[in-house]
């Protein structure tokens, strides 16, 4: 009898310990993998950036990142250095950009979050100017939902890296473009076009009160193994498409990759070298 009731007892007794394990475990899995789904950002998104001062005396570019629900966000802004302040400029708009964004008043994907966050950076950067001479390029994405959505002024890149193809995004606001227009009209010759000595001079950028408008485009869709740079032209104009797809092909996570980009522009050792700083975004769409 006893030997029945002990039975009884330890048979309760494991089955109350299995539904307390059942119980423990239910709630314990879904924090693992919730965990494991918010690893670095909503996205799980890779992001890797990287800066080299050049030959400049101060570095005028600035950049920010930074992910806000599934939404993440990279900004690269270029301070001019042929006009004074041009690391106040780069500096207030991508705080100010950063602000728009931290805000979320107007949802990341939707054209009016870029054209506003614009035109506030704008008005920052001419505030804090306080009519002296300055300005700076931007260049911005926002990642959701496996779509790329993007804005630019200046000469800072914007490239989507697929299938061994490095795409540029954006135009470039510069004064080559509109020679290279000027050129296809007809207007002026090949040769005219290439030798103008104010070609790199950029035509529209934040920080003076005529500034006309951010270069709003299309969002892309993004696959699997694409890579999203953003630099500025310090990247751009030391090296070259080849050069850079050469290294975003080379295996390696999104540090390991933008370590190397710096690496290669300072290699090159160029007299005129330019502050140079590159964001790298993968995986996770």
């Amino acid at each position: 009898m006893i030997g029945s009731e002990l039975k009884a007892w330890l048979t309760v007794s494991g089955l109350s310990a299995l539904l307390l394990l059942l119980l423990l475990l239910r709630h314990y899995v879904p924090q693992r993998a919730g965990a494991r789904a918010g690893a670095g950002n909503g996205q799980g998104v890779q992001i890797g950036n990287g800066q080299t001062i050049g030959k400049r005396e101060e570095q005028d570019d600035y950049f920010a990142t930074a992910t806000v629900g599934s939404r993440t966000m990279a900004v690269v802004a270029d301070g001019i250095s042929g006009l004074a302040n041009g690391r106040l400029a780069s500096m207030t708009a991508v705080s100010a950009w950063m602000k728009q964004f931290m805000k979320q008043a107007i949802p990341a994907e939707q054209p009016t979050f870029f054209s506003q966050a614009a035109a506030l950076a704008n008005s920052e950067v001419v505030r804090e100017l306080g009519g002296a001479r300055g300005g700076t390029t931007l260049a911005a994405v926002v990642i959701v939902d496996g779509y790329l959505y993007w804005g630019a002024v200046g000469d800072s890149v914007i490239a989507l890296y697929r299938n061994g193809e490095l795409r540029m995004v954006n135009k470039q606001h510069t004064l080559e473009a509109v020679l290279e227009e000027r050129y296809l009209a007809g207007e002026i010759t090949a040769s005219e076009a290439a030798a103008h000595p104010g070609k790199r001079q950029l035509v529209n950028y934040l920080g003076y009160e005529q500034f006309k408008s951010l270069d709003i485009g299309e969002p892309i869709p993004l696959k699997k193994e694409d890579r999203v740079l953003l630099c500025t032209d310090g990247i751009t104009n030391s090296l070259t498409e080849l050069e850079l797809c050469m290294l975003l092909e080379q295996e390696g996570t999104a540090d390991v990759t933008v370590e190397r980009i710096i690496e290669a522009v300072e290699e090159k050792r160029l007299s005129y070298q330019d502050n140079a700083t590159v964001i790298l975004l993968e995986k996770g769409w």
